[in-house]
């Protein structure tokens, strides 16, 4: 979500400040081993559902949403490896016999195995409010499946999530979804420790979950992301550079985990204390 905006960004800096020495560069760390987490062993006595009526009975329900997409671009100093981490809300619905799924979003945050950090406020995360997905309840290898298709939504920008971003920024039409007087949302960078800056982006958020039930009532699988981004300005010319970065297409480095929670549980203050109990750490370089 918040990474796509960076690999240009660094790129730049670099070629503005000329060399490693002058940036403070240190060698890019690896990615660390996939899969993130392991996958859980299901009770021995447990007894999943037999039909899809079932299994979509079992799962319709309020969950606490954690995701982690890895992007991978190219940078003067090699390659720039990035999670971001998402929390938030998923619901599923069952309405006349289909499972549809709500996501709500509540705060998101960054790790880069390069010396910079950069910050997507909550206001602009809140922001993101994807379409409900009709989803697909199946069995696969004696699991139940569910898979969530893509359902574009824009974010920073009005128009037709179901066409593509203009490929340039005077050709959008800027939404000030994080409420803050600038265009598009806003994303804060500090790089090397000492260049701070704004970026003010456009996005189309386009993602699929594929997951697995297990007895816990988890849903645990992974994140498929094609999201566009545009950049529409920033505070500092070196970060005004054009991005639109790709998922690094490991499903291990990109897992999502659903847990079931109470109803009662629904604001993200109440997530944000429950995080460290309901989910694992976030993944680091």
């Amino acid at each position: 979500m918040v990474g796509y905006v960076l690999r240009r960004v660094v790129a730049s800096c670099f070629c503005c400040l000329g060399t490693c020495a002058l940036a403070g560069c240190s060698l890019p760390l690896p990615w660390p081993a996939s899969p993130l987490y392991p996958t859980p062993q299901n009770d021995s006595g447990w007894v999943p559902p037999a039909t899809v009526e079932e299994a979509k009975a079992e799962i319709a329900g309020h969950y606490a949403h954690f995701d982690v997409v890895a992007y991978e671009g190219e940078t003067p100093n090699g390659p720039l490896s990035t999670f971001v981490i998402s929390y938030g809300f998923t619901d599923f619905v069952l309405e006349d016999g289909e499972l549809y799924e709500v996501d709500r979003f509540c705060s998101a945050s960054y790790k880069a195995n390069q010396p910079f950090e950069t910050r997507f406020p909550d206001a602009a995360t809140q922001a993101i409010v994807p379409r409900r997905a009709l989803v697909e309840v199946f069995q696969e290898d004696g699991r139940w499946k569910v898979y969530r298709p893509a359902t574009p939504t824009l974010i920073g920008a009005t128009g037709n999530a179901d066409e593509p971003l203009p490929t340039a920024p005077e050709m959008v039409t800027a939404a000030d979804d994080d409420i803050d007087g600038k265009p598009g949302v806003t994303v804060f960078v500090t790089l090397f420790g000492f260049i701070e800056g704004e970026i003010y982006i456009a996005r189309r958020e386009i993602f699929q979950n594929d997951m697995t039930l297990y007895s816990d009532g988890s849903l645990r699988g992974n994140v498929i992301d094609d999201s566009e981004q545009l950049v529409l300005g920033a505070s500092l010319d070196i970060l005004n550079v054009p991005n639109n970065p790709d998922q690094f297409r490991d499903p291990g480095l990109n897992p999502i985990i659903l847990i079931p929670i109470d109803d009662e549980i629904d604001t993200c203050e109440e997530l944000a204390a429950l995080r460290d109990t309901l989910f694992p750490q976030e993944p680091a370089f």
